[in-house]
């Protein structure tokens, strides 16, 4: 159970294969050198019955503060060792992978779509996130590029165990895109490190100015914001300049990009993002290989200098 608010953690399933056993028990992480490393969750079963005895109060029914406390940092830093993984293994192959948040009805999937056809056969890979249903995963396969589903039942977020079972299906090209389109939702998948490069925000211009300060934690774990479908401008009531404002007051960094992916406007510079940090995966990767050579060249020099 997330702790931040209340979803459950079972029937998970990947391309309709139910994992959540295997989910809650653990898996092996295959590396890019052919090791493998075994995973282990363990279950808190306060937290399979705190729905019967809960505070009014409560986020987690049944639970105190200082034990919900407990829990959710608990629950984090195991998903930050998977993450951390992931990104391990990312980077060993030069995978540029990148986190897409919003809400409901933001236009990920169409943005997708969009951007997949755009980069032109450019090798990209995309992991789904939904409750239920495939149908987002089949409309990224329609495009020709590789998609698996992650149903998380009632689950209100992806966490970086089931992405990385995901990776392990998907057969990552190296050097290429990976695109995680997480569950709909501007709360949870805040906390949730995925093993990602960057998380991106999308707001759509069909809803309010103000998301960036209504769930700030979200902007502010963000390093970029796409204004989405700023098509529909002459026909909403919608400021961008004050969206725009508030996503800077909780993320001055924040990088903002506006698009629409039925123009096509302002999706060059999205591709420009995108292949900036393919570039740089792709120059991380070569720099941990030249370091590790020379290493290696550095231990047989003095293994020859021992012996002589």
């Amino acid at each position: 159970m997330c702790t931040t608010c209340g979803c459950g953690t079972g029937e998970v399933k990947i391309d309709g294969a139910d994992v959540s056993h295997e989910t809650a028990h653990g898996h092996d992480h295959v590396h890019a050198d052919g090791t493998t490393h075994s995973h282990e969750h363990e279950h808190d079963h306060h937290l399979e019955h705190s729905h019967r005895y809960a505070p009014a109060h409560s986020h987690a029914p049944g639970l105190g503060n200082k034990r919900m406390v407990q829990i959710e940092q608990d629950i984090l830093a195991k998903n930050n060792t998977y993450a951390a993984q992931n990104r391990q293994r990312l980077l060993e192959r030069g995978i540029f992978a990148l986190n897409l948040v919003s809400s409901p009805g933001s236009g990920k999937t169409t943005l997708l779509c969009k951007t997949i056809a755009m980069l032109n056969g450019e090798p990209v890979a995309v992991i789904e996130g939904d409750q239920q249903t495939s149908q987002d995963a089949e409309r990224i396969r329609a495009t020709g590029a590789p998609a698996i589903q992650i149903n998380t039942g009632k689950g209100c977020h992806l966490d970086a165990h089931m992405v990385g079972h995901a990776m392990e299906k998907l057969s990552l090209a190296e050097n290429s895109l990976l695109m995680i389109e997480n569950v709909g939702n501007l709360v949870c998948p805040a906390a949730f490190d995925l093993g990602e490069a960057h998380k991106v925000a999308i707001l759509s211009v069909t809803e309010g100015e103000d998301k960036p300060i209504k769930y700030p934690d979200m902007f502010r774990a963000a390093s970029v914001m796409l204004l989405n479908k700023i098509d529909l401008l002459p026909y909403v009531n919608f400021d961008v300049d004050t969206a725009i404002g508030f996503a800077r007051r909780v993320n001055p960094t924040i990088r903002v990009i506006r698009v629409s992916a039925t123009s096509g406007e302002g999706m060059g510079e999205w591709l420009t993002f995108l292949r900036e940090g393919l570039a740089s995966t792709g120059n991380t990767k070569q720099e941990t290989v030249d370091s590790l050579k020379r290493r290696v060249a550095e231990l047989e020099a003095q293994l020859q200098r021992s012996q002589s």
